[in-house]
């Protein structure tokens, strides 16, 4: 057993092994060492078992929660008001998340923001007033999909970037392809509670299932608090979120705004509007083929970390996505349901691939006291860009055509891809500059 660091001295970060890999995950403190009968992937395992949770129960809430509204005796404009102030709320709360949170402290301000997940939820479980419903939507805390990035993702995006540099890509993969799975499985067991009333008619309504946000987040809590200081910010985190990287996460911003707009065009529920339209398709069809997305799209993120690994960043978030693009621009083109579904099926193989890559990325570019602020800020610009390309579907399916959404959402993420890799191809990562080697951080207030 190695010995303990002389006080005031400057301690390297120790790599911790990944489950199934063998390669390293995030560092561990020393003399911030979980005991010999914990695994060293404490902090990773933790966050991801979190995130799996959260997942899970967004997926599930996907799924009921509008049902669960307009029975309850809100009207369609009303039900749209609730989800966009769940939308404003996610990029409200993730910038104040991006300016305070590291000053607050990570873990604090994580387990606030899952206490209030829980509360959120049960308010939801049974108020139905809109003068209720809409504030405790702006708290962003609820998710209108499965693999949201608010102000909770923005803290576990800059909780993993203490990964190993090398590990960072494959890192990013499993967290994408826990939440994918997971959220597939909320998604499928919302209609548990349909089912179980035919068989017996004093089974709870969809909205009083929506308890199963305090109970997801009493246990994500409990989890949280067993996160150790090293995934705590540098103790030298000046009071300006952002400094060296400002101009970079202003790009970045950008860039992803551009790319969020354009995958505005093409949210799922209008491609399967469109399907059923344009080809007929039963909502029996589509329901397996978004849940085989999901699947294959778990599937994908893995891939990524590895491609990541061995790649570059940069690389994989760009010439996975390009091809991605170009199958978007084809879906409408094909003749028959078939080929349509299989050629969607192809897209989302890649689609997602970039995810786990543009989130390792971000925190890769910025210096380690600013990961909290990158990842909320650009997560925040995805986040109020998405709805603009939404709106601009509508517009385009009165106007123009109802294959034009496809073709201008795979054009503005052609875009974006070349944009993106013009921009930063030649910009160093943190670790190329040294910033990795860094102070011990200092645990903040509170356990």
């Amino acid at each position: 057993m190695s010995a303990k660091p002389a006080p005031g001295a400057t301690v390297r970060l120790s790599p911790v092994s990944l489950p199934a890999e063998g390669a390293h995950a995030l560092p561990v403190v020393a003399g911030d060492r979980p005991g010999p009968d914990e695994p060293l992937e404490r902090d990773l395992r933790i966050v991801l078992a979190v995130q799996a949770l959260r997942a899970f129960a967004y997926g599930f809430a996907s799924v009921t929660l509008g049902v669960a509204l307009a029975r309850g005796g809100l009207s369609d404009l009303q039900v749209g008001s609730v989800f966009t102030a769940m939308l404003a709320g996610t990029a409200l709360i993730s910038i104040v998340v991006g300016v305070v949170g590291d000053r607050v402290g990570r873990r604090r301000a994580y387990r606030t923001l899952l206490l209030l997940m829980g509360i959120a939820g049960a308010v939801y479980a049974f108020a139905q007033a809109i003068v209720v419903l809409i504030p405790v939507a702006l708290l962003g805390v609820l998710s209108t999909d499965a693999n949201e990035s608010g102000p909770i993702t923005s803290l576990e995006q800059a909780m993993l970037g203490g990964a190993r540099p090398e590990m960072l890509a494959r890192v990013f993969g499993r967290y994408n392809a826990v939440a994918y799975l997971a959220g597939a499985a909320g998604a499928l067991a919302a209609g548990g509670p349909a089912l179980l009333r035919r068989l017996a008619p004093s089974t709870p309504t969809e909205q009083r299932w929506l308890l199963l946000f305090p109970v997801v987040a009493l246990l994500c809590v409990l989890l949280a608090r067993r996160l150790s200081a090293a995934v705590e910010a540098p103790s030298d985190t000046a009071r300006r979120p952002l400094e060296r990287s400002r101009a970079n996460v202003g790009k970045l911003s950008a860039l992803f705004g551009l790319d969020a707009f354009a995958g505005g065009f093409v949210v799922t529920t209008f491609v399967v509007y469109w399907f059923e339209t344009r080809l007929h398709a039963g909502v029996g069809t589509m329901s397996l083929v978004v849940f085989a997305g999901g699947l294959i799209q778990a599937g994908s993120a893995i891939a990524s970390g590895r491609l990541g690994t061995r790649f570059g960043l940069l690389n994989t978030m760009v010439f996975t996505h390009l091809p991605s693009d170009v199958l978007l621009i084809l879906v409408p083109l094909m003749p028959t349901l078939g080929w349509a579904i299989a050629i969607l099926l192809l897209r989302f193989t890649l689609s997602q691939m970039d995810v786990p890559a543009r989130q390792a990325f971000v925190v890769a570019l910025v210096d380690p006291k600013e990961r909290t602020a990158a990842a909320a800020f650009t997560n925040t610009a995805r986040y109020v860009a998405r709805p603009f390309g939404a709106a601009s579907a509508g517009a385009m399916l009165q106007s123009v055509a109802l294959a034009a959404p496809f073709v201008a959402a795979g054009a503005l993420k052609v875009v974006y891809d070349v944009a993106i890799y013009v921009t930063f191809r030649k910009v160093p990562l943190a670790e190329a500059r040294g910033d990795e080697e860094t102070p011990t951080p200092r645990p903040r207030p509170g356990p």
